[in-house]
Parts: C-alpha cells; sequence; structure tokens
C-alpha cells in the first residue's frame, strides 16, 4: 500500500500483532498512520518507543495497562475473596507486557494487597493447563486474572472444571469481550467478568454521524442480525479520526500536512475524546476504560458494567455476582 499505491494515510487495529508492524512500515517510510484497540504499552514499548522523543509519524489512541489494572482492582474491590489471584499471561506481546513485573500487574497487584500467582508464560493456543490449575489450588487463588485468546481460556475453564478449581471470580482480558464466546461456553459462561471499552450505554456520539453509541449498535443489530461487539465502536472511531484528519488536511498531497493534522486533532468520537497532548507519551492519548460482568437474563448473555470508579461519566447497569 505505500510503495505500490502511495497511501496517504495508514489506518490498522486489533491487539499488537497488527498495529506494530504497520506503524513500524509507516514509521519507516515516513506514512502517516493512527490506530487502535491495544492497550498503549504494548503498542509503544513494543515497538522500542523511547518516552523522552516518542515517534514522529505513528499515532495511537486505546487504554493502557494502568487503566485495565485500575478497573479490574476497582471490580474486585466489593467482593469478599481472600485477594489470591491465579494469573494467566501468554508468551505473546499482550501476555508479556500484562505480566511484565515493572509496567504490568505484578507490582500493582501487589500494592493494592493482592497475592499474586503467576506460573509463568504460556504458549499460546496451549491445549494442557493442569500446571496452571494446580499452582492456582495450591494457593487457594479466588480469583483469577490474564489476557488470553478464546480457545485458550475454553480450554483452561473446561479443565478447571474437571479439575475441581472454582474460583469465586474470573475477570479476563481479550478472551471474553465476545458474547459469541460466553454462549459457547453454555451455563459456564454466566457470571465471567472482563474489561469494557465501550457499549450501547456510554454517553459518546459519533461527530461524524451524530450517532449514539445504541444508535450504532441498534443499526448494526438490524443490518447484520448479530449481537453488538465491544470492538465496533473503536473500529468506527478509527475511521471517524481519520476522516476528521482528513478534513483539516491543507494539503492531502503533502504526508507532513497530513501529519499536522494528526497532531492538532481534537475531536470528540463515538468512544470518547481524541486528542493527543502528549500525556501518557507523546504518541498516545487514553479513552475511558471501565468493567463489568457477563450475566444470564433468560437465554441470553448481557455484558453488564458493574463499576464505574474508573470513569464515572459512562453508567454502571448492574452489581457484580459472584460465580456459581
Amino acid at each position: 500500500m505505500i510503495l505500490r499505491d502511495k497511501v496517504d494515510l495508514l489506518v490498522a487495529a486489533s491487539t499488537p500483532d497488527t498495529t506494530n508492524p504497520v506503524a513500524d512500515q509507516a514509521e519507516v517510510n515516513e506514512v502517516p498512520c493512527i490506530t487502535t484497540d491495544c492497550p498503549w504499552q504494548p503498542y509503544f514499548f513494543g515497538r522500542k518507543g523511547d518516552p523522552k522523543t516518542g515517534f514522529t509519524w505513528t499515532y495511537h489512541f486505546f487504554w493502557g495497562l494502568e487503566d485495565v489494572i485500575a478497573a479490574f482492582l476497582a471490580l474486585w474491590g466489593g467482593a469478599s475473596t481472600n485477594k489470591v489471584i491465579g494469573g494467566l499471561f501468554p508468551n505473546d506481546a499482550d501476555g508479556n507486557a500484562w505480566g511484565d513485573p515493572q509496567i504490568g500487574f505484578p507490582p500493582a497487584l501487589q500494592k493494592a494487597g493482592f497475592k499474586l500467582v503467576d506460573p509463568g508464560r504460556y504458549q499460546p493456543v496451549s491445549s494442557d493447563f493442569t500446571a496452571q490449575i494446580s499452582a492456582f489450588k495450591s494457593a487457594g487463588a479466588e480469583i483469577v486474572t490474564g489476557n488470553m485468546i478464546p480457545p485458550d481460556f475454553a480450554t483452561f475453564w473446561g479443565q478447571a472444571a474437571q479439575q475441581g478449581f472454582r474460583p469465586k471470580i474470573v475477570t479476563i482480558g481479550k478472551a471474553l469481550l465476545f458474547p459469541s464466546v460466553i454462549s459457547s461456553l453454555g451455563a459456564r459462561g454466566n457470571g465471567l467478568s472482563t474489561e469494557i471499552w465501550w457499549t450501547p450505554s456510554h454517553p459518546f456520539k459519533s461527530g461524524l454521524t451524530g450517532q449514539s453509541a445504541k444508535e450504532l449498535t441498534d443499526a448494526y443489530t438490524k443490518a447484520t442480525s448479530k449481537p453488538w461487539t465491544q470492538p465496533i465502536g473503536f473500529k468506527h472511531a478509527l475511521f471517524e479520526v481519520a476522516i476528521d484528519v482528513l478534513k483539516r488536511s491543507k494539503n492531502l498531497g503533502e504526508p507532513k500536512s497530513i501529519l499536522e493534522a494528526i497532531v492538532a486533532t481534537d475531536y470528540k468520537s463515538i468512544v470518547g475524546p481524541v486528542k493527543w497532548t502528549g500525556q501518557p507519551v507523546k504518541n498516545v492519548t487514553k479513552t475511558p476504560l471501565v468493567s463489568g460482568q457477563w450475566q444470564r437474563r433468560g437465554n441470553d448473555f448481557n455484558l453488564v458494567i458493574t463499576q464505574n470508579q474508573t470513569a464515572p461519566q459512562i453508567p454502571v447497569g448492574g452489581k457484580l455476582e459472584p460465580l456459581t
């Protein structure tokens, strides 16, 4: 796209496996680039970013590990547990960031009074979590957390049942974002919890279409006959921001002009404000994050926001219920 099609602006989303190589190519070739849907630390530090200088051509909007940690801690704070947590972190960019002893979950959990049992990194698409389950049982872990792909979580959760491991709370990033995953787990999907990036109840509107979050999810469901998912809002916002940038660029044929428009962005998107101010680092701006739980209502599972301490502007929809 860069060399053959001479694109003016690159956009990318969905985990560091996608955002990072795209952004790296944009940086090397001096092409403006905007990315989302990846915690900012794996995006920035995974590309060997230096907070003192940052990058020139590549910009990102999403939340960070500090936000998901705060959202999880707020979720667990109201529950009665022994504060022993089992950690499931894969040997990939996300898992290594989440489990990092400096910037990840370990120091934050210790500071908050929780004990983390971390058996080490497992290989993605693992077929056996016996070692992890045994470690969690031995330590009496009543909470399980981590960052997993859906097949790995399904394997772990099935083997946990077989081996008699029954934690009170299971809060997993990535794997539990989608209703299809929860439905595939049947009754054992009820009560699982996760971070919440975006829902129909988020109080934001698209600066491009004027649609509210609920209007967008309703339109998507009507058009596709499929349930809404959290990434929809961020994919929509990515194109919103890109269009806003191109509208404000003084010379669309000049990369530096497009870059200037990115840097000057002050846009209200369907996932919240997007404005690069240099915080937390030059190339990153953050979006709000809360957390909640999948709760069964009749035949359907609903993703319910159960804490908004981390973003009070987003309404709570219910209370955290212990796993049964």
